[in-house]
């Protein structure tokens, strides 16, 4: 039986772009099951955006992604949940295509996929797709042992966020929230990056220094936050003695109460 598919969308005054979001969502092939709207404290029409499409909404009034994507994935009802940023565009076959691998495989515990980038000249989209992402994808994903999640895609099993959910830093705006999850998924998780899942993305990141220089700034700062609480090369060192067979899955931390 197909697992019930919600999609979380955080938007903070991205009205525009979320309705272009909603709209291709409305458009898949196997619809989804519920899509949920996290309000970031936004005043622009993002809430109305959301409530024309049938989108539930829910408020995180403390500002920041990493807060955002938390409470969405919390409020989600689905056993999966899927995860869009409000200037993703799905292709029409993206929660389909979601749903069936989780279903062909029950040991799938996150997918994600790469984006492609939109709104950004030539060479701003080549630096996203031909340099970041295969960084990221490529050493960054050597370097843990374990396959990444692209945070504007990606998909978890309700259970695997149940099991993480109070070991990410939700209370800090400086963290990269998909890093976070990444970082924090327990050996033996099941976690695969399918480079055909593509979801076209908006290139902003990519328009100035000063955009391009936060981005990075997150990514060290999420990089100590989590060397602080465990060595990076420790957790290195459980998930390859998991993949080569030397050690069994640790068990999944039971997921405690948040504020």
């Amino acid at each position: 039986m197909t697992s019930r598919v919600s999609v979380v969308v955080p938007s903070y005054n991205d009205a525009a772009m979320l309705e272009q979001c909603l709209t291709a969502l409305d458009a898949q092939t196997r619809l989804p099951d519920e899509v949920v709207v996290v309000d970031n404290g936004s005043t622009d029409a993002t809430v109305d955006v959301a409530v024309a499409h049938g989108a539930r909404v829910v408020t995180e009034l403390r500002r920041g992604i990493p807060q955002a994507t938390a409470a969405g994935l919390d409020a989600a009802t689905g056993e999966v949940v899927g995860r869009l940023d409000a200037d993703s565009v799905p292709p029409c076959d993206w929660v389909a295509r979601v749903a069936q691998a989780f279903q062909d495989e029950p040991g799938l515990d996150v997918l994600s996929g790469p984006g492609r980038y939109y709104g950004v000249n030539r060479l701003q989209r080549w630096y996203g797709e031909r340099l970041q992402m295969p960084i990221y994808t490529g050493p960054i994903a050597w370097f843990f042992g374990h396959d990444v999640v692209f945070g504007s895609n990606f998909a978890i099993r309700a259970e695997a966020w149940r099991a993480i959910r109070g070991r990410v830093h939700r209370d800090d705006r400086e963290i990269h929230d998909d890093f976070d999850i990444m970082i924090n998924l327990p050996p033996g998780t099941g976690v695969r990056f399918d480079h055909s899942l593509i979801v076209d993305v908006s290139g902003r990141p990519f328009t100035s220094w000063a955009r391009m220089g936060r981005l990075y700034r997150m990514g060290l700062h999420t990089f100590a936050v989590n060397h602080r609480e465990q060595s990076l090369l420790a957790r290195r060192r459980a998930w390859r003695a998991w993949t080569s067979g030397r050690a069994r899955p640790h068990p999944r931390p039971s997921s405690s109460p948040v504020e």
